[in-house]
């Protein structure tokens, strides 16, 4: 196979799964690791990925770019569904709980309707939706008002006032991105003051964030690493970044996906 060949059968796989590990091309591909790093290099230099530890990602967008709810519920759809899985297990019945915005607690609130004696607090119209189609005499759905993001989140003062007169045993908390040096990250600022106050009035935070998410920047810190009480996230992550997770957070859940 030419190299130009290889680069194009590269950035489709990037494209199709959103990053690939060097180790996994050099054997589906049969050549050096070395040629493949320089694969890598030619792939970045066009724009077209982004190089990280281990590995290739498709190029990411600008800090402030915010793919709405549709576009982003199609992606990692088994990993998400792998991590409420995990998440759902953490809820007692009879707690209070908050659910951020985001296409992964959309996924959580569907089977978080099965648990008796619930009350969800949300800026989330989805979670809110998800709640609402399976209605439970026994739970209790809050949603606040505010302003509309592309996300499908409420933002602003109404949701912020909402927020900090409550208080929740547990925040599941879904991030657009997450690195050492910027911590858990979203594109929208009015999002991050949201989530911020949610931070505030919740006893535990538990974060979901798929593998994609790593080295991901939003420009709005949510919060810093060291904040998340427990981190869910899929065995997509690097060796690297469980470890520099692990160091960070209380506790790191890595689940696999079937």
């Amino acid at each position: 196979m030419l190299a130009q060949q290889r680069q194009s059968a590269i950035l489709e796989l990037i494209r199709q799964r959103g990053g690939v590990r060097v180790s996994h091309l050099v054997s589906r591909f049969g050549v050096s690791d070395m040629t493949i790093r320089r694969d890598l290099e030619v792939l970045a230099d066009r724009g077209l990925i982004d190089k990280v530890h281990g590995g290739a990602t498709l190029a990411g967008p600008g800090s402030t770019e915010e793919p709405g709810f549709a576009a982003k519920s199609v992606r990692q759809r088994a990993e998400k569904q792998a991590i409420v899985a995990r998440a759902a297990g953490l809820v007692e019945p009879g707690m209070a709980v908050a659910l951020s915005a985001g296409t992964t607690t959309a996924a959580l609130a569907a089977r978080l309707a099965e648990v008796r004696g619930l009350t969800v607090v949300t800026n989330s119209i989805p979670v809110a939706d998800a709640l609402y189609q399976n209605p439970r005499p026994d739970q209790t759905v809050v949603l606040t008002g505010g302003i509309r993001t592309p996300s499908d989140a409420l933002t602003g003062p109404v949701a912020e006032a909402a927020i900090a007169a409550l208080n929740v045993d547990l925040l599941f908390l879904g991030v657009h991105g997450m690195s050492r040096r910027t911590g858990f990250t979203t594109p929208n600022l009015l999002e991050a003051a949201v989530n911020r106050r949610l931070i505030g009035a919740a006893r535990r935070l538990v974060v979901l964030a798929d593998h994609t998410k790593w080295e991901t920047i939003g420009i709005a810190t949510i919060a810093p690493l060291g904040e998340a009480d427990v981190l869910v996230t899929d065995a997509g992550l690097a060796a690297e970044a469980r470890r520099e997770l692990g160091e960070q957070v209380g506790e790191l859940v890595v689940v696999d996906v079937g």
